[in-house]
């Protein structure tokens, strides 16, 4: 299989890693000041040790995309995170996602008519794994069918931005497009609440508080960007590593029982999200180097999770692989709270692709390109054949 690749976001970025691992676990990035973190023990114990790693983003005044994530979930520390993830907790209990399996088991199969009513060949990327998680999440926020395209935009431009460089014009302009929508949208609700995610955190209050707006637009953009990137990888990820190893499609589809500890190997060996960030508290030690306060540090899953200290034959895929212990969606308090839904969504996307479309292969020659961001990891298009009907 042929694959293009730019050198900034490659296809392959794990031998990389294990370079890092193996030469400078822990590297400190002058130019940017950045500190970066490669082995499984210390990205383990940067994203869970919050009191000495704060999630805090960019400072007192973020600006860019910064000033949306600012006031949200992901970049609170104790007390209010705790605070926070308390109130979005019940929409992604395990007994909630499960209640939306119907949806999104119809959801797919109406996605795979159009599919198969192709012939035998599609970009998975385009025609399931982007539209069903999009489709999902907008449901779940009460967002208008019309406006999923601009979602999923806005969703791209925020993680092609990377940690390191400044932000562009067209992710500010991105930015005030979001806050303008989101107002508008919260605004709306306020008047007219409806069944969905964005009027219940209308009506929740903390110890007696209604959320700021800065935290309900926090919200609004965490839930975007983590409820549909995320999953689109995960399915994206998840043909290519099968795919690409000889005879799992096939038993799989004799075996499904398997299905979701092959989807945990897919989470360890392509992680959808490949680096975290976190900025530390007080001066501290990291494999042995001393990492100042109020320095930035990148935690970089896509390593941990090749890590050969923690994982036996750490380069190789194998749906057979238990315990697995990976950090693909974090660790600690931070922990991803919509694990459950990726996991299901997933799931069934897979079940549905072996049983609808057999012989399911990547297209011969496939030029495979990665999307531009070091954040997380997906396919820009995923070109397959099947043997139709």
């Amino acid at each position: 299989m042929d694959a293009t690749q730019s050198t900034q976001y490659p296809l392959d970025p794990f031998p990389h890693y294990e370079r890092m691992r193996a030469a400078a676990p822990v590297f400190h990035d002058e130019p940017s000041g950045s500190w970066h973190v490669f082995r499984y023990n210390d990205v383990q114990r940067v994203l869970s040790e919050h009191a000495t790693f704060s999630s805090r983003m960019g400072g007192d005044a973020p600006s860019g995309s910064g000033q949306l994530f600012a006031s949200s979930l992901i970049t609170a520390d104790p007390p209010r995170h705790r605070q926070l993830r308390s109130l979005v907790t019940q929409a992604f209990t395990p007994r909630a996602v499960d209640a939306l399996a119907p949806r999104i088991s119809a959801l797919t199969d109406e996605l795979l008519e159009g599919i198969a009513a192709r012939g035998g060949s599609a970009d998975l990327i385009q025609d399931l794994a982007y539209p069903l998680p999009v489709i999902v999440i907008s449901e779940l926020m009460g967002i208008p069918a019309q406006d999923r395209e601009r979602f999923k935009h806005w969703s791209d431009t925020i993680v092609s931005q990377t940690r390191t460089g400044p932000g562009s014009g067209s992710q500010d302009s991105t930015t005030s497009e979001m806050v303008e929508y989101f107002l508008a949208l919260i605004d709306q609700r306020r008047s007219r609440p409806g069944e969905d995610l964005i009027s219940s955190l209308l009506s929740a209050e903390i110890e007696g508080q209604k959320l700021s707006v800065p935290e309900l637009l926090g919200f609004c953009a965490l839930l975007l960007v983590a409820g549909n990137e995320t999953t689109t990888n995960l399915i994206g990820n998840a043909v290519l590593c099968l795919a690409e190893s000889p005879g799992t499609l096939e038993r799989l589809l004799k075996e499904p029982a398997l299905l979701p500890q092959a989807l945990e190997e897919v989470l360890r060996f392509r992680s959808p999200v490949q680096s975290m960030y976190r900025v530390s508290v007080a001066e501290t030690e990291v494999g042995g180097a001393r990492i100042p306060a109020g320095a930035p540090i990148v935690a970089w899953i896509g390593s941990a999770n090749r890590d050969e200290r923690q994982f036996e034959r750490a380069a190789e895929f194998d749906v057979d692989r238990s315990p697995n212990r990976h950090v693909a969606f974090g660790h600690g308090i931070h922990f991803c709270l919509g694990a459950p839904l990726a996991r299901l969504e997933a799931k069934i996307a897979l079940a549905a692709l072996l049983s609808r479309l057999p012989g399911l292969s990547l297209a011969a020659g496939a030029q495979l390109e990665r999307m531009e961001s070091t954040i997380v990891y997906g396919l820009k298009e995923l070109p397959i054949t099947w043997q139709p009907a």
